[in-house]
């Protein structure tokens, strides 16, 4: 029998905030039908070949719950349907374009490639997965091939979060919504932008009297059941690139003084590794918390769209669109090619790319589980993660390419192909490490979320958290509906507040004015909601227009129906 290697992991990331009833095109509803057409619906298709030619395809995949709540709420099935009969109508519109102006007929065969990839798309979404992804995936967890990980509410960012409820509620209100959707416990989860903070004495960066001893992340993870996490390289292995970007915001530079004055690095009799899973060290180890480590060789394969797999010439172009369907029919073509030189995509050349770029993967990958058991004497693990809207969203041939690398990994004697919640129990972390604060955006720091450009943002967000923590405290137990109801609301409000889409999208300029009018929107309507309470406990009047106001904001916001108001008392 061939001696292993060493395990892989893939981990998808799937995400998107909250955006339905709240925008269509270019942002708001079509992101989620993008994203399904495009991702969720191609990966299941390509798992469940790989089933039915008798692989076993083993995977961590990551499912926000406000993706959850999306992607079964009854107004998605609708759009989803409709979107999908816009893009075929595109592509026969096309066709007939085409045809009747003589374009070359490679041209031409691409829409009724179309035709057929949305008509596909659909008649699984119906007939296989009975108008429910989610349950696609979750009874491939059933068969424990699937790791189906969760992750915080609305993606809230943890570091930055000035209240310890608000980090809480996250995480609780996620687990909960975890059960309901697939009716079991989670045990891993993703933190948000992979950012991470240890407990220490910390400062609010937006008000230097707010001053206190508080836990780190991890705390909030053990407290709710989750077993192991990831991080970044840089937060295991060290490094200055957190300072360095640190030293481009002044409030930022303040926090990040606050983590290094404090953090003592401790002597470690063994040399760290992305390698092998460890427990955090932290101030609570009553049941320390495990982690995984990026692995950074085979992640640039993957994401750089410049280096990477993605930008091979052969494969289908993702800016470049036809109008007025916005279909795409033209290939990568090089690198740094205008858009005006693309080549005409052709659907035959890409298998072969697809099969090399597989080999390729695999090979580095068994490479480095090599080199680390040589240098080891033991096997170790390749975590690798990677936004799952990458496949087939941003890379169209993405899914295709997985079911390749699934295969050939499982058929290799050398590599365990395996996911993060089988190996956790196999091979329990007993090595205890520090991590430093940071995430996995620019610099590992939290400058992506936390710059000039979203400083009021945090003034809002931390404006709201006191509020709505001296609030539930006092209420959170009352009998009367209407102000349950009311709470209720406010806290659904709070948490789409604090999701740090809305930063990311004002930083990288990708969709800010949709980022800012929603920061402003959640902000005004907690607002709203609390002044709302606060009259009714005075047994002052409330007007019809202020119950109107409220059915009005529960229709558009109508995620977490059952959250439990106790989920954001103070820890």
């Amino acid at each position: 029998m061939t001696e292993k290697l060493g395990s892989f992991s893939f981990v998808l990331h799937s995400h998107l905030p909250w955006v339905l009833n709240h925008g269509i095109w270019p942002h708001g509803t079509n992101w989620v039908n993008e994203a399904a057409s495009e991702t969720y619906i191609p990966i299941l298709d390509e798992l469940y070949k790989l089933l039915d030619d008798g692989y076993k395809p083993k995977l961590t995949i990551g499912l926000t719950p406000v993706l959850c709540e999306m992607l079964r709420h009854p107004s998605f099935k609708h759009s989803f349907l409709a979107y999908l009969d816009e893009k075929i109508d595109a592509a026969e519109h096309d066709n007939n374009d085409f045809t009747k102006n003589k374009y070359e007929k490679g041209r031409i065969r691409l829409t009724t490639w179309w035709i057929e990839f949305y008509n596909r798309i659909k008649d699984h979404y119906l007939n296989k997965y009975n108008a429910d992804i989610l349950s696609g995936f979750k009874e491939l967890q059933d068969q424990n091939l699937l790791d189906i990980i969760t992750c915080a509410a609305t993606h809230g960012y943890s570091p930055l979060l000035s209240r310890d409820s608000s980090i809480n509620a996250q995480f609780q209100v996620a687990v909960n919504n975890y059960k309901k959707h697939f009716g079991r416990n989670p045990t891993g989860v993703w933190l948000p932008e992979c950012a991470y903070r240890p407990g220490y004495r910390w400062k609010n960066p937006l008000n230097e009297d707010d001053e206190r001893d508080r836990p780190g992340v991890e705390h909030f993870l053990r407290i709710n059941g989750l077993k192991y996490f990831f991080v970044d390289t840089a937060l295991l292995m060290g490094g200055k690139s957190q300072g360095v970007y640190a030293a481009r915001f002044p409030l930022l530079k303040e926090l990040w003084k606050q983590f290094a004055s404090q953090y003592e690095e401790k002597p470690l009799d063994f040399k760290k590794s992305p390698y092998e899973t460890y427990l955090v060290a932290t101030n609570d180890p009553k049941a320390p918390v495990g982690f995984y480590t990026r692995d950074p060789k085979t992640g640039l394969l993957v994401w750089s769209g410049e280096h990477g797999y993605p930008g091979c010439g052969e494969y289908l172009d993702f800016h470049k669109k036809h109008f007025p369907g916005g279909l795409r029919y033209w290939k990568v073509t090089g690198p740094k090619i205008d858009l005006g030189d693309k080549m005409l995509y052709w659907p035959d050349d890409v298998p072969p790319k697809l099969d090399e770029n597989a080999d390729h993967f695999v090979d580095t990958a068994k490479n480095i589980l090599r080199e680390y058991k040589e240098s080891n004497k033991r096997p170790g693990i390749i975590c690798a993660p990677y936004d799952c809207e990458l496949f087939g969203h941003w890379w169209f041939e993405g899914p295709w390419w997985l079911n390749r690398v699934l295969r050939k990994m499982e058929d290799d004697p050398e590599i365990e192909l395996t996911n993060t919640r089988l190996y956790m129990k196999k091979s329990p972390p007993k090595k205890t490490v520090q991590l430093v604060e940071g995430s996995w955006g620019q610099g590992s720091s939290h400058w992506v979320w936390f710059n000039d450009w979203t400083t009021w943002t945090w003034e809002k967000i931390y404006e709201c958290e006191a509020k709505n923590e001296e609030f539930i405290s006092k209420y959170y137990n009352t009998e009367d509906n209407n102000l349950i109801r009311i709470q209720k609301q406010m806290v659904r409000e709070l948490l789409l507040l604090e999701s740090s889409d809305w930063q990311f999208l004002i930083t990288t300029w990708s969709a800010r004015d949709y980022a800012e009018q929603r920061i402003a929107l959640h902000y005004e309507n907690y607002n709203r909601l609390y002044d709302i309470a606060s009259d009714y406990i005075k047994k002052e009047n409330i007007s019809q227009g202020d119950w109107a106001f409220l059915a009005k904001i529960e229709n558009e916001d109508d995620l977490f129906t059952n959250v439990d108001l106790k989920a954001f008392l103070p820890t």
